[in-house]
């Protein structure tokens, strides 16, 4: 690949400077924000090693991740039963528990299938074969199944008859209606939107830095105090209403799963990593040659 000339919005910042000597050159570039092309790299590399795993690494880390997601529900229904609960809805303080899961699923590298919606995808929009889509195809799979069993599992601990559980088991019933609580065409738009914001937090995350916590924070806060549909999320709220029969197997797959599996993805997969890979395409098609 040839080398091309950088223009100017290609050098780091301060790099022309004449007040700056070169440690402060190299202090200002540290402290810029990469560009969206690199973004789009960090992201796609991600995708490129996730797809390159063996298909038991990714069931495992996929498993873990739904178990992980299930402390999203606990510590959301530990924090409403501390306060005043509302029965139309999240509090403020709950959904600040929300949180709790997607923190330790992104930091802990744990595979989630929201994320992969977009990390995965760059890969198949860069390389275009068919090869590397059936092993998309193929991850995605295997992530979504893994990461469903474990919510299903962490749902199945929360209704074992222990006093722990029973003290909390007003809240969690109330919380596990939130999945059905919409209509299929209301749930597919609010999981749009929460696909949409997942995707995002994957796209800010390489420029956070330090901040990473933060971002992953405010997004899914956002999340829930908003009553958007997470799939993964919502899935131990949701087996948590089945395995407690206040719900059947056909409301989980009908009126949760369903809808909110196709507004994730399309949320992930059309308006974040379709749009933002065709805004840096025309740069990479440049370099090429």
């Amino acid at each position: 690949m040839a080398s091309q000339p950088k223009t100017n919005n290609e050098h780091p910042a301060g790099h022309a400077s004449p007040h700056l000597d070169d440690e402060e050159r190299d202090q200002a570039s540290a402290h810029s924000s990469p560009r969206a092309l690199v973004i789009h790299e960090i992201i796609r590399e991600e995708g490129e090693t996730a797809l390159e795993r063996k298909p038991l690494a990714l069931l495992w880390s996929a498993l873990a991740a739904g178990l992980s997601m299930g402390f999203s529900f606990l510590t959301e229904a530990v924090l409403q039963s501390k306060t005043s609960f509302d029965r139309d809805g999240t509090s403020l303080t709950g959904a600040a528990g929300y949180c709790v899961g997607f923190i330790i699923v992104v930091l802990g590298r744990q595979q989630l299938f929201t994320e992969s919606t977009l990390t995965v995808l760059l890969p198949v929009l860069t390389r275009r074969s068919l090869r590397v889509a059936a092993i998309a195809l193929r991850l995605w799979v295997i992530v979504l199944a893994a990461n469903l069993a474990g919510t299903w599992i962490f749902a199945g601990i929360l209704t074992m008859p222990t006093s722990f559980a029973q003290k909390l088991a007003p809240v969690l019933d109330q919380l596990s209606q939130a999945p059905y609580s919409s209509t299929f065409a209301s749930t597919t738009m609010k999981a749009v939107l929460a696909g949409w914001l997942i995707a995002l937090m994957v796209w800010l995350l390489p420029s956070a830095r330090s901040a990473a916590v933060l971002i992953v924070a405010v997004l899914t806060y956002v999340v829930a105090v908003c009553d958007l549909a997470h799939v993964i999320a919502g899935s131990v709220e949701a087996a948590y209403a089945v395995l407690r029969g206040h719900a059947a197997m056909p409301d989980y797959l009908l009126r949760f799963f369903a809808p909110t599996l196709l507004g994730n993805v399309v949320g992930g997969v059309a308006l974040v990593g379709l749009l933002n890979h065709a805004s840096i395409a025309p740069e990479m098609t440049g370099r090429d040659g």
